[in-house]
């Protein structure tokens, strides 16, 4: 690819829709202003060669210019010395010049467009690299905000989930604690059913106790050998 052509290009290019298909942004507008800047110096190294073209070209048109007027001036003593065939020659030597000068005017005149239009490109060009300048400031600004951000955002988050798990761990203890509980209630439940069922016992065990001596002294006593004589 030419200079002129990538130059073209380059300017002719949107930079914001090149970043917004660039995977990596931040890499791309490097790229970019690189591409800018190394075109920038070819084309200034080019426009030096291009502005001596045009000085050669400059100086070989006041040459021919000169040459012209000279053989018209021949031609005039010619014609003053009663030398037609001489003044004759003289203005053909003039015409085939005049036909040099109008090559050289030409080229001249296509060199001037050329270094207008260039001079056009490169401070558009120019303009391009400023703005993408502006951009990669712009970019670089943007990212380290995101970053940043991104930064905060974890941390905070990383606060968030540490809070969960203090809860977390909060509920499991109130857990613990109140299981705790529970097991000591039920461990006072199952005491005072034993010890209630053993002093039952126990009044049982003595009301039985009296019911027999009863039933003893009933069978020891006076009626009761009487009732066995009778038998």
């Amino acid at each position: 690819m030419g200079i002129f052509s990538r130059m073209t290009d380059i300017i002719n290019s949107n930079i914001s829709a090149l970043l917004d298909q660039a995977e990596d942004p931040e890499k791309m507008i490097r790229l970019i202003i690189q591409e800018m800047e190394d075109t920038l110096v070819e084309v200034r190294s080019s426009s030096a060669r291009v502005l001596a073209d045009r000085k050669a070209a400059a100086r070989r048109l006041e040459q021919v210019q000169i040459e012209a007027q000279s053989w018209e001036e021949k031609a005039k003593l010619a014609i003053s010395k009663g030398r037609e065939d001489l003044a004759r020659a003289a203005l053909q030597e003039k015409r085939a010049i005049e036909e040099e000068l109008t090559v050289v005017e030409a080229e001249l005149g296509a060199t001037d467009e050329h270094i207008a239009q260039l001079n056009d490109e490169v401070a558009q060009l120019q303009q391009k690299l400023t703005d993408a300048k502006a951009k990669q400031k712009s970019l670089l600004m943007r990212t380290k905000t995101v970053e940043s951000r991104i930064k905060v955002k974890r941390q905070m988050h990383r606060e968030a989930l540490d809070n969960a798990f203090a809860r977390f761990d909060h509920f499991e203890r109130r857990m613990d604690n109140l299981e705790s509980q529970l097991e000591v209630m039920d461990l006072g439940r199952e005491v005072h059913p034993d010890l209630a069922t053993e002093i039952n016992a126990l009044e049982e065990d003595e009301r039985i106790s009296d019911e027999l001596n009863r039933l003893k002294a009933q069978m020891s006593g006076p009626d009761s050998g009487a009732q066995s004589d009778a038998k």
